[in-house]
Protein backbone atom coordinates (compact mmCIF):
# COMPACT_ATOMS: atom_id res chain seq x y z
CA UNK A 1 0.00 0.00 0.00
CA UNK A 2 1.95 2.98 -1.26
CA UNK A 3 -0.56 5.81 -1.22
CA UNK A 4 2.04 8.53 -1.67
CA UNK A 5 3.06 7.15 -5.06
CA UNK A 6 -0.52 7.07 -6.35
CA UNK A 7 -1.42 9.65 -8.98
CA UNK A 8 -4.92 9.98 -7.56
CA UNK A 9 -6.27 9.67 -4.01
CA UNK A 10 -7.39 6.27 -2.77
CA UNK A 11 -11.19 6.16 -2.60
CA UNK A 12 -12.56 3.78 0.06
CA UNK A 13 -16.30 3.30 0.07
CA UNK A 14 -19.00 1.01 1.39
CA UNK A 15 -21.69 0.90 4.06
CA UNK A 16 -21.22 2.10 7.61
CA UNK A 17 -22.47 -1.32 8.74
CA UNK A 18 -22.81 -4.60 6.90
CA UNK A 19 -26.45 -5.40 7.60
CA UNK A 20 -27.31 -8.31 5.30
CA UNK A 21 -25.85 -10.37 2.50
CA UNK A 22 -28.09 -8.69 -0.09
CA UNK A 23 -27.19 -5.22 1.15
CA UNK A 24 -23.40 -5.64 1.01
CA UNK A 25 -23.42 -7.58 -2.27
CA UNK A 26 -25.65 -5.04 -4.04
CA UNK A 27 -23.58 -2.14 -2.72
CA UNK A 28 -20.27 -3.80 -3.66
CA UNK A 29 -21.45 -4.61 -7.21
CA UNK A 30 -22.46 -1.00 -7.76
CA UNK A 31 -19.21 0.36 -6.30
CA UNK A 32 -17.13 -1.97 -8.49
CA UNK A 33 -18.53 -0.13 -11.52
CA UNK A 34 -17.07 3.18 -10.30
CA UNK A 35 -13.42 3.26 -11.47
CA UNK A 36 -12.26 5.64 -8.73
CA UNK A 37 -13.31 3.28 -5.92
CA UNK A 38 -10.35 1.08 -5.02
CA UNK A 39 -11.38 -0.45 -1.68
CA UNK A 40 -14.61 -1.73 -0.12
CA UNK A 41 -15.26 -0.86 3.51
CA UNK A 42 -17.87 -2.33 5.81
CA UNK A 43 -18.47 -2.23 9.55
CA UNK A 44 -18.61 -5.68 11.15
CA UNK A 45 -18.52 -4.67 14.82
CA UNK A 46 -20.11 -1.34 15.68
CA UNK A 47 -19.31 0.34 19.01
CA UNK A 48 -22.65 1.89 19.94
CA UNK A 49 -23.34 4.22 22.85
CA UNK A 50 -26.55 2.42 23.87
CA UNK A 51 -26.55 -1.37 24.43
CA UNK A 52 -29.78 -1.98 22.52
CA UNK A 53 -28.51 -0.33 19.33
CA UNK A 54 -27.40 -2.38 16.31
CA UNK A 55 -23.84 -3.53 17.02
CA UNK A 56 -23.04 -5.28 13.73
CA UNK A 57 -23.36 -8.80 12.32
CA UNK A 58 -20.03 -10.09 13.57
CA UNK A 59 -18.52 -13.16 11.94
CA UNK A 60 -21.51 -13.66 9.67
CA UNK A 61 -20.81 -10.25 8.13
CA UNK A 62 -17.21 -11.27 7.43
CA UNK A 63 -18.48 -14.18 5.37
CA UNK A 64 -20.51 -11.77 3.22
CA UNK A 65 -17.62 -9.30 2.97
CA UNK A 66 -15.32 -12.05 1.70
CA UNK A 67 -17.91 -13.04 -0.91
CA UNK A 68 -18.20 -9.43 -2.03
CA UNK A 69 -14.42 -9.30 -2.43
CA UNK A 70 -14.35 -12.51 -4.47
CA UNK A 71 -17.10 -11.37 -6.81
CA UNK A 72 -16.00 -7.76 -7.37
CA UNK A 73 -12.23 -7.98 -6.89
CA UNK A 74 -12.30 -5.00 -4.54
CA UNK A 75 -9.91 -5.24 -1.55
CA UNK A 76 -11.73 -4.97 1.75
CA UNK A 77 -11.33 -3.03 5.00
CA UNK A 78 -13.05 -3.14 8.37
CA UNK A 79 -12.69 -1.79 11.91
CA UNK A 80 -11.23 -3.94 14.68
CA UNK A 81 -11.35 -3.17 18.39
CA UNK A 82 -10.09 -6.37 20.07
CA UNK A 83 -7.49 -9.07 19.35
CA UNK A 84 -10.39 -11.43 18.64
CA UNK A 85 -11.62 -9.06 15.94
CA UNK A 86 -8.14 -9.07 14.40
CA UNK A 87 -8.03 -12.87 14.36
CA UNK A 88 -11.43 -13.19 12.69
CA UNK A 89 -10.78 -10.41 10.14
CA UNK A 90 -7.55 -12.07 9.04
CA UNK A 91 -9.27 -15.46 8.93
CA UNK A 92 -11.77 -14.08 6.41
CA UNK A 93 -9.04 -12.41 4.33
CA UNK A 94 -9.81 -8.77 5.08
CA UNK A 95 -7.13 -6.75 3.30
CA UNK A 96 -6.84 -3.71 5.60
CA UNK A 97 -7.85 -2.95 9.17
CA UNK A 98 -8.64 0.32 10.82
CA UNK A 99 -8.60 1.31 14.48
CA UNK A 100 -11.63 3.37 15.46
CA UNK A 101 -11.70 6.72 17.23
CA UNK A 102 -13.15 5.27 20.42
CA UNK A 103 -10.45 2.63 20.57
CA UNK A 104 -7.57 5.04 19.95
CA UNK A 105 -8.44 6.93 23.14
CA UNK A 106 -7.47 3.85 25.20
CA UNK A 107 -3.73 3.06 25.08
CA UNK A 108 -4.34 -0.35 26.68
CA UNK A 109 -6.66 -1.37 23.83
CA UNK A 110 -4.26 0.01 21.23
CA UNK A 111 -1.39 -1.97 22.74
CA UNK A 112 -3.44 -5.19 22.68
CA UNK A 113 -4.19 -4.66 18.98
CA UNK A 114 -0.55 -3.85 18.22
CA UNK A 115 0.52 -7.05 19.98
CA UNK A 116 -2.07 -9.04 18.02
CA UNK A 117 -0.63 -7.73 14.75
CA UNK A 118 3.03 -8.47 15.42
CA UNK A 119 4.50 -10.21 12.40
CA UNK A 120 1.39 -9.61 10.28
CA UNK A 121 1.92 -7.72 7.02
CA UNK A 122 -1.42 -5.93 6.69
CA UNK A 123 -2.20 -2.22 6.24
CA UNK A 124 -3.45 -0.60 9.45
CA UNK A 125 -5.34 2.68 9.29
CA UNK A 126 -5.47 4.61 12.57
CA UNK A 127 -8.34 7.04 13.07
CA UNK A 128 -7.83 10.13 15.18
CA UNK A 129 -9.11 9.95 18.77
CA UNK A 130 -12.48 11.50 19.54
CA UNK A 131 -10.84 14.38 21.39
CA UNK A 132 -8.39 16.74 19.63
CA UNK A 133 -5.33 15.19 21.27
CA UNK A 134 -2.42 14.98 18.84
CA UNK A 135 -0.17 13.15 21.30
CA UNK A 136 -2.78 10.43 21.80
CA UNK A 137 -2.95 9.92 18.04
CA UNK A 138 0.85 9.90 17.75
CA UNK A 139 1.08 7.41 20.61
CA UNK A 140 -1.16 4.96 18.77
CA UNK A 141 1.16 5.07 15.75
CA UNK A 142 4.20 4.57 17.95
CA UNK A 143 2.70 1.43 19.51
CA UNK A 144 2.09 -0.15 16.10
CA UNK A 145 5.51 0.92 14.87
CA UNK A 146 7.16 -0.73 17.88
CA UNK A 147 5.17 -3.88 17.12
CA UNK A 148 6.76 -3.94 13.65
CA UNK A 149 3.68 -2.94 11.66
CA UNK A 150 5.07 -1.31 8.51
CA UNK A 151 2.00 -0.30 6.51
CA UNK A 152 0.44 2.51 8.52
CA UNK A 153 -1.86 5.33 7.47
CA UNK A 154 -3.94 7.92 9.31
CA UNK A 155 -7.68 8.45 8.98
CA UNK A 156 -8.94 11.92 9.81
CA UNK A 157 -12.58 11.67 10.91
CA UNK A 158 -12.89 14.94 12.83
CA UNK A 159 -13.11 15.72 16.55
CA UNK A 160 -15.78 16.26 19.16
CA UNK A 161 -16.23 19.99 19.59
CA UNK A 162 -17.93 21.92 22.36
CA UNK A 163 -19.06 24.78 20.11
CA UNK A 164 -22.02 24.70 17.75
CA UNK A 165 -20.96 23.52 14.31
CA UNK A 166 -22.52 22.28 11.06
CA UNK A 167 -20.27 19.24 11.29
CA UNK A 168 -20.86 16.06 13.23
CA UNK A 169 -17.15 16.07 14.09
CA UNK A 170 -15.23 19.32 13.64
CA UNK A 171 -12.39 18.95 11.08
CA UNK A 172 -9.63 20.90 12.86
CA UNK A 173 -7.52 20.43 9.73
CA UNK A 174 -4.37 21.67 11.42
CA UNK A 175 -4.15 18.54 13.61
CA UNK A 176 -3.99 15.90 10.83
CA UNK A 177 -1.64 18.16 8.87
CA UNK A 178 0.73 18.34 11.84
CA UNK A 179 0.49 14.57 12.32
CA UNK A 180 1.60 13.90 8.74
CA UNK A 181 4.43 16.41 9.09
CA UNK A 182 5.70 14.55 12.13
CA UNK A 183 5.23 11.00 10.90
CA UNK A 184 5.16 11.24 7.09
CA UNK A 185 2.29 8.75 6.89
CA UNK A 186 -0.46 8.77 4.24
CA UNK A 187 -3.61 10.60 5.29
CA UNK A 188 -7.13 9.46 4.42
CA UNK A 189 -10.04 11.79 5.18
CA UNK A 190 -13.25 10.19 6.39
CA UNK A 191 -15.58 12.89 5.17
CA UNK A 192 -18.70 10.93 6.14
CA UNK A 193 -17.90 11.05 9.85
CA UNK A 194 -16.69 14.63 9.68
CA UNK A 195 -19.94 15.76 8.06
CA UNK A 196 -22.58 13.52 9.58
CA UNK A 197 -24.79 14.88 6.82
CA UNK A 198 -24.63 13.96 3.13
CA UNK A 199 -25.31 17.58 2.13
CA UNK A 200 -21.85 18.61 3.37
CA UNK A 201 -19.88 15.82 1.70
CA UNK A 202 -18.92 17.58 -1.55
CA UNK A 203 -17.41 20.80 -0.10
CA UNK A 204 -15.70 18.87 2.68
CA UNK A 205 -14.21 16.32 0.30
CA UNK A 206 -12.96 19.13 -1.94
CA UNK A 207 -11.40 20.87 1.06
CA UNK A 208 -9.60 17.65 1.99
CA UNK A 209 -8.29 17.24 -1.57
CA UNK A 210 -7.12 20.85 -1.66
CA UNK A 211 -5.12 20.11 1.50
CA UNK A 212 -3.45 17.17 -0.28
CA UNK A 213 -5.14 14.24 1.41
CA UNK A 214 -3.99 10.83 0.11
CA UNK A 215 -7.45 9.30 0.15
CA UNK A 216 -11.13 9.71 0.93
CA UNK A 217 -13.40 7.39 2.91
CA UNK A 218 -17.03 7.91 1.93
CA UNK A 219 -19.83 5.76 3.27
CA UNK A 220 -22.11 4.30 0.62
CA UNK A 221 -25.26 2.21 1.01
CA UNK A 222 -27.58 0.76 -1.61
CA UNK A 223 -30.52 2.26 0.32
CA UNK A 224 -29.11 4.77 2.84
CA UNK A 225 -32.43 5.99 4.19
CA UNK A 226 -33.04 2.50 5.60
CA UNK A 227 -29.52 2.05 7.01
CA UNK A 228 -29.33 0.71 10.55
CA UNK A 229 -26.46 3.07 11.44
CA UNK A 230 -25.56 6.63 10.38
CA UNK A 231 -28.24 6.88 7.71
CA UNK A 232 -27.92 10.66 7.25
CA UNK A 233 -24.28 10.58 6.21
CA UNK A 234 -24.46 7.71 3.71
CA UNK A 235 -25.14 8.08 -0.01
CA UNK A 236 -26.11 5.74 -2.84
CA UNK A 237 -23.50 4.45 -5.32
CA UNK A 238 -24.99 6.69 -8.00
CA UNK A 239 -24.70 9.71 -5.72
CA UNK A 240 -21.10 8.74 -4.99
CA UNK A 241 -20.35 8.57 -8.70
CA UNK A 242 -21.82 12.06 -9.15
CA UNK A 243 -19.92 13.42 -6.16
CA UNK A 244 -16.59 12.11 -7.45
CA UNK A 245 -17.23 13.61 -10.88
CA UNK A 246 -17.74 17.02 -9.26
CA UNK A 247 -14.44 16.95 -7.36
CA UNK A 248 -11.27 18.60 -8.60
CA UNK A 249 -8.28 16.33 -8.08
CA UNK A 250 -5.04 18.29 -7.81
CA UNK A 251 -1.51 17.02 -8.34
CA UNK A 252 0.46 16.64 -5.11
CA UNK A 253 3.75 16.93 -7.01
CA UNK A 254 3.75 19.99 -9.21
CA UNK A 255 6.11 18.78 -11.94
CA UNK A 256 6.88 21.56 -14.39
CA UNK A 257 5.44 24.28 -12.14
CA UNK A 258 7.57 23.29 -9.15
CA UNK A 259 10.16 25.95 -9.98
CA UNK A 260 7.54 28.70 -9.90
CA UNK A 261 6.15 27.36 -6.64
CA UNK A 262 9.63 27.29 -5.15
CA UNK A 263 10.04 30.98 -5.97
CA UNK A 264 6.69 31.86 -4.42
CA UNK A 265 7.44 29.76 -1.34
CA UNK A 266 10.80 31.51 -1.05
CA UNK A 267 8.96 34.84 -1.10
CA UNK A 268 6.69 33.61 1.70
CA UNK A 269 9.74 32.56 3.72
CA UNK A 270 11.19 36.05 3.33
CA UNK A 271 7.91 37.67 4.38
CA UNK A 272 7.68 35.36 7.41
CA UNK A 273 11.21 36.35 8.42
CA UNK A 274 10.21 40.02 8.20
CA UNK A 275 7.09 39.33 10.29
CA UNK A 276 9.23 37.72 13.00
CA UNK A 277 11.56 40.72 13.06
CA UNK A 278 8.56 43.07 13.34
CA UNK A 279 7.02 40.97 16.10
CA UNK A 280 10.27 41.03 18.04
CA UNK A 281 10.45 44.83 17.65
CA UNK A 282 6.82 45.17 18.73
CA UNK A 283 7.48 43.16 21.88
CA UNK A 284 10.47 45.38 22.67
CA UNK A 285 8.27 48.48 22.42
CA UNK A 286 5.61 46.74 24.51
CA UNK A 287 8.23 46.12 27.20
CA UNK A 288 9.20 49.80 27.14
CA UNK A 289 5.52 50.69 27.60
CA UNK A 290 5.40 48.26 30.51
CA UNK A 291 8.35 50.02 32.16
CA UNK A 292 6.62 53.38 31.69
CA UNK A 293 3.38 52.05 33.23
CA UNK A 294 5.35 50.70 36.19
CA UNK A 295 7.05 54.02 36.85
CA UNK A 296 3.79 55.94 36.56
CA UNK A 297 1.57 53.43 38.38
CA UNK A 298 -0.65 52.78 35.33
CA UNK A 299 -2.61 49.55 34.94
CA UNK A 300 -1.40 47.04 32.34
CA UNK A 301 -4.69 46.81 30.43
CA UNK A 302 -6.79 49.68 29.08
CA UNK A 303 -9.70 47.83 27.49
CA UNK A 304 -11.38 50.85 25.87
CA UNK A 305 -8.19 51.70 23.98
CA UNK A 306 -7.67 48.05 22.97
CA UNK A 307 -11.21 47.66 21.65
CA UNK A 308 -10.78 50.75 19.48
CA UNK A 309 -7.40 49.56 18.18
CA UNK A 310 -8.79 46.12 17.32
CA UNK A 311 -11.81 47.62 15.55
CA UNK A 312 -9.49 49.86 13.51
CA UNK A 313 -7.28 46.88 12.59
CA UNK A 314 -10.29 44.83 11.48
CA UNK A 315 -11.53 47.71 9.31
CA UNK A 316 -8.10 48.18 7.76
CA UNK A 317 -7.71 44.44 7.23
CA UNK A 318 -11.08 44.31 5.53
CA UNK A 319 -9.91 46.98 3.07
CA UNK A 320 -6.89 44.79 2.36
CA UNK A 321 -9.00 41.69 1.74
CA UNK A 322 -8.22 40.04 5.10
CA UNK A 323 -10.96 38.29 7.06
CA UNK A 324 -12.07 39.79 10.40
CA UNK A 325 -11.55 36.38 12.04
CA UNK A 326 -7.90 36.31 10.98
CA UNK A 327 -7.23 39.87 12.16
CA UNK A 328 -9.02 39.22 15.45
CA UNK A 329 -7.13 35.99 16.18
CA UNK A 330 -3.70 37.37 15.23
CA UNK A 331 -3.96 40.62 17.17
CA UNK A 332 -5.67 39.04 20.19
CA UNK A 333 -2.71 36.65 20.41
CA UNK A 334 -0.23 39.52 20.09
CA UNK A 335 -2.14 41.58 22.66
CA UNK A 336 -2.19 38.69 25.12
CA UNK A 337 1.56 38.19 24.73
CA UNK A 338 2.10 41.91 25.37
CA UNK A 339 -0.07 41.78 28.51
CA UNK A 340 1.89 38.82 29.84
CA UNK A 341 5.20 40.57 29.21
CA UNK A 342 4.07 43.79 30.87
CA UNK A 343 2.64 41.82 33.79
CA UNK A 344 6.00 40.17 34.37
CA UNK A 345 7.59 43.62 34.45
CA UNK A 346 5.05 44.72 37.08
CA UNK A 347 5.66 41.54 39.12
CA UNK A 348 9.43 42.02 39.05
CA UNK A 349 8.94 45.49 40.47
CA UNK A 350 6.73 44.14 43.28
CA UNK A 351 9.24 41.45 44.15
CA UNK A 352 12.00 44.03 44.44
CA UNK A 353 9.89 45.93 46.93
Amino acid sequence: MDLEQSATPLIISGPCSIESENQIMATARALAKIPEVKMLRGGIWKPRTRPDAFEGRGEEGLVWLREAKKETGLPTATEVATPEHVELALKYEVDALWIGARTVVNPFSVQQLADALKGVDVPVFIKNPVSPDLNLWLGAFERFQKAGVKQLAAIHRGFSYYKESPYRNFPMWEIPIELTQRLYVPLITDVSHICGNRELLLPTAQKALDLATDGLMIECHINPDEALTDARQQITPEELKQLLSNLTFRAKNSGSVEHDLANLRGEIDDIDAELLQLLARRMEVSAQIGEYKKRNNVTVVQMDRWKKILADHIATGNDLGLSPQLINEVFEAIHQASIERQSRIMESNSNQL
